[in-house]
C-alpha cells in the first residue's frame, strides 16, 4: 500500500498565509466585499482593481459558461473553471474562495481538491443538490466538520468556510436560520451566508436579526438595483461580508445581448 501524500510544507505555510489574511478581512462593520467572477478574463478585472482583496467565484455563473443550470454542474466542471481563476488568484497574490454549493459527494474529497488549486476558502450550501431537499442541522454540521478536517489535513487549517443556509426557501424563518447559523458557527464556520428565496434577498429586519444574532459574522447576497440595501448600508448594520453571486454575471449577459441585438438588427 503506498503512503499518504503529504502537502509540501512550504505551500502549505504559504497558502496557510493567504487564508490568515482572508479570515482577518471578515470584519464585522467593515465588511470583504466580493465581486463574485466566473473564468479568467472576469477574475482578471478584479484582481486589477486597487481596492479588490479577494476572488470569490459564482457558481451559478460558472455553470453558465458550461451551458448547464446550476444544480447540474459537476465538480469536475466547477474544478475546471476554478483552475484559471487560480491562476489569476496566484498571479495576484489575492485570496481565493470558490462557490462549492452542497460540497458534492464526498465533501472532504471536494476540498482537498479545491486546495490542491489554490483556493483558501469555499461556501458550502445545507441543500443537498441531489434530491433538492434541506439537509437536517446535524447532516449539514456534520459535513462542514469534515470539510474543514480535509483543510487542516491539507496544510490549511486557517481556511474560511462561508456556510450557507437555504432554510428561508423551504419554509423555514428566520429564527430558523438563526439557529442553523449558530449551529454553523459553532462547527467552525467564519461566517454564515442565510439566502433569500426566490431571489427576493433578504429583508432589511431580517439582516439586522442576523446580524445580532451571529455578532456580525453575517454574508449577505447584494442585489445590485434600486430599492436593495447597498454596502454603506449593510456596512452601517454591521455585517463581515458582502458578495453579488451571479449579478456582475447577469450585468455582463445583458450588455452582451444588447450588443448582439444592435449588430444583429442592422443586418
Amino acid at each position: 500500500m503506498s503512503s499518504p501524500v503529504l502537502p509540501n510544507s512550504t505551500s502549505s505555510q504559504q497558502q496557510n498565509a493567504l487564508a490568515t489574511r482572508l479570515r482577518a478581512l471578515h470584519k464585522p462593520g467593515d465588511p470583504l466585499v466580493l465581486c463574485n467572477v466566473y473564468d479568467a478574463a472576469t477574475a482578471a478585472l478584479v484582481a486589477a482593481h486597487p481596492a479588490a482583496k479577494a476572488i470569490a467565484t459564482a457558481s451559478y455563473a460558472i455553470a453558465a459558461t458550461h451551458g448547464v443550470e446550476d444544480d447540474d454542474m459537476t465538480l469536475e466542471q466547477n474544478l475546471a473553471s476554478l483552475t484559471a481563476v487560480a491562476k489569476v488568484a496566484q498571479t495576484a497574490d489575492l485570496p481565493l474562495t470558490v462557490d462549492v454549493q452542497d460540497g458534492y459527494e464526498d465533501v472532504g474529497a471536494t476540498v482537498r481538491a479545491i486546495i490542491s488549486l489554490g483556493a483558501v476558502g469555499c461556501n458550502i450550501e445545507d441543500l443537498d443538490n441531489a434530491t433538492g431537499k434541506l439537509r437536517t442541522v446535524d447532516d449539514a454540521v456534520a459535513r462542514l466538520r469534515v470539510a474543514l478536517a480535509a483543510a487542516h489535513e491539507a496544510g490549511v487549517p486557517e481556511f474560511v468556510l462561508n456556510a450557507r443556509t437555504d432554510t428561508l426557501g423551504y419554509n423555514g424563518t428566520v429564527e430558523d436560520a438563526i439557529a442553523r447559523g449558530k449551529a454553523f458557527l459553532e462547527a467552525g464556520a467564519t461566517t454564515v451566508f442565510v439566502w433569500g428565496p426566490n431571489g427576493r434577498g433578504v429583508r432589511t429586519e431580517e439582516v439586522h436579526k442576523l446580524c445580532s444574532a451571529f455578532e456580525g459574522r453575517l454574508n449577505v447576497k447584494l442585489c445590485m438595483g434600486d430599492g436593495f440595501l447597498t454596502v454603506p448600508e449593510l456596512k452601517e448594520i454591521g455585517v463581515a461580508r458582502i458578495s453579488v453571486g451571479p449579478e456582475l454575471y447577469r450585468a455582463a449577459m445583458r450588455a452582451y445581448k444588447n450588443g448582439v441585438d444592435q449588430l444583429l438588427g442592422a443586418v
